[in-house]
């Protein structure tokens, strides 16, 4: 199966809808954002409610693209909000989400990592929800940032750079993403030592901010080529490009692949295996990443996961 295939990657939308799933098909995130929005307060719009290009003013990156490890405007959920509206914020965030699983594993089993709660979290709003105008909903917390923006940012997946972790080993299986570290590692454990001489890279891939360099451009990418790895090498290449998006609501999914062919397709794209020194043993590299034009998803494995992810169209 390719893996350019879109909706072939993404085996929630050839299962039965739950009647939850159902409901949230009929009333997508963009549309519960609205409903938040039109409930506001002046006092609440005054406190988190920013314009589009908010803090972009002297060149920088715009609030709404960052990414956040706490409220992103200081003031969390459980202190701004009424029950009725908590409710709709935590219903929208369920909606750019595939399903509950989904909401348990990215809510650590609903303890939010150090944000402790769903009310330790906090939301933000960039632009205006109202009408036509552009807007970004973005929520965020320890080790998270999701955000939806009924397609405001163009040629942007997931409305914009996404993160999300979860503090215990990435090796664990007390860690949530431990899953997606297992299938990493099946990747890592078929590849001959050639190929392995290629995909290893001492060295760190950034934290943060510094590993979500997207590149635009045609230039020469560490580890090794999708597109020189064997059949059964792709395929399993193939179902952690599944694995990594089935969290999430379909049309991100979608949106990421298409991108994706368009900047080149999945033969563009490179992988590699970091650690920290040469001495490390090859079983225990600290972070993985898969990189192409305007492609990255930075996968930190140790001392804990950290994952940052950013797909974007070329110019």
């Amino acid at each position: 199966m390719g893996l350019v295939g879109g909706s072939s990657l993404l085996p929630h939308s050839a299962l039965g809808a739950s009647a939850a799933e159902k409901v949230r098909a009929a009333k997508p995130a963009e549309g519960l954002v609205r409903e938040l929005f039109a409930t506001l307060t002046a006092g609440q719009k005054l406190a988190m409610v920013m314009p589009w290009d908010h803090g972009a003013d002297k060149g920088g990156i715009p609030t709404r693209l960052k990414t956040h490890n706490a409220a992103p405007l200081g003031k969390k959920i459980g202190e701004q909000f009424t029950k009725p509206q908590q409710d709709l914020i935590r219903e929208t965030f369920k909606a750019i989400l595939s399903d509950e699983e989904s909401y348990d594993r990215i809510s650590r089993h609903g303890k939010w990592d150090s944000s402790g709660s769903f009310e330790g979290n906090g939301i933000a709003i960039f632009g205006d929800p109202s009408g036509k105008e552009p807007f970004s909903w973005v929520f965020a917390g320890h080790h998270l940032t999701l955000r939806c923006d009924g397609n405001s940012q163009p040629n942007t997946a997931f409305g914009g750079p996404m993160y999300y972790g979860h503090s215990t080993n990435g090796h664990s299986d007390q860690n949530v993403y431990n899953y997606q570290t297992r299938e990493v590692m099946n990747v890592f454990d078929m590849l001959n030592k050639d190929q392995m001489k290629h995909a290893v890279i001492v060295g760190s891939p950034g934290d943060g901010v510094g590993a979500l360099k997207a590149r635009l451009i045609e230039q020469p990418l560490g580890g090794i080529g999708y597109g020189d790895l064997d059949e059964s090498q792709r395929s399993l290449v193939t179902g952690v490009m599944r694995t990594l998006l089935n969290p999430f609501r379909k049309e991100d999914g979608d949106e990421v692949m298409q991108l994706i062919k368009t900047n080149g397709g999945v033969d563009k794209l490179r992988l590699a295996f970091y650690k920290d020194t040469a001495e490390k043993g090859n079983d225990r590299w600290d972070a993985w990443r898969i990189e192409g034009p305007g492609f990255v998803w930075n996968y930190r494995v140790l001392p804990h996961v950290h994952c940052f992810v950013n797909v974007v169209g070329q110019a």
